[in-house]
């Protein structure tokens, strides 16, 4: 009776310790697995969701998530908004789901290339940059790491006649574009 009361102790103790193991184990992986999530991902895992951001020029924008981009997010604010990541200090309203890893087409969608389509569309923009100054116009190139902004007036079409100069700003300078 003894020796089954004490075989039956060390098995209840090995699974204790097995189990304990486990638990350790599954905590480990899932802080593992939680530490290589990216904000893009958590950003895709949210798309439509009404987020509150704080930007680098301690301005802040509330919109409809509408895209994510790898460096860079598309809010809707009664108004287009294209933010670089890298002007986001703060973000409000995510939860805690996130999205698989981005594919190819979204892993390659750096900023240059939302830049590039305003460009080509020959669209009219509001540039809010890092020294909290706006200027507006019409983007005329797009370089790897700065974009060419011809400045006139915002109701006006881009023609050489309206153009009062032309504004080279770095993209780090640069916290939010918004359709004029």
């Amino acid at each position: 009776m003894r020796w089954e009361l004490l075989f039956a102790d060390l098995e209840a103790l090995a699974d204790a310790t097995d189990r304990a193991a486990f638990e350790a184990d599954v905590a480990d992986r899932a802080r593992s697995e939680r530490a290589a999530v990216r904000l893009t991902e958590r950003l895709r895992a949210h798309l439509g969701a009404v987020l509150a951001l704080r930007l680098a020029d301690r301005g802040r924008v509330t919109g409809r998530l509408v895209d994510v981009g790898a460096d860079w997010l598309l809010l809707d604010d009664a108004g287009s908004v294209l933010i670089p990541l890298a002007a986001v200090t703060v973000v409000e309203g995510l939860g805690r789901a996130s999205a698989g890893e981005a594919g190819e087409v979204q892993r390659r969608a750096r900023i240059t290339v939302a830049l590039r389509r305003l460009a080509r569309d020959r669209a009219v923009v509001r540039v809010a940059t890092l020294d909290g100054g706006i200027v507006v116009g019409t983007l005329d190139r797009v370089g790897a790491d700065h974009v060419d902004l011809a400045l006139h007036a915002q109701d006006e079409l881009r023609r050489a006649s309206a153009v009062r100069s032309v504004a080279v700003l770095p993209l780090a300078a640069i916290v939010q574009i918004r359709a004029a």
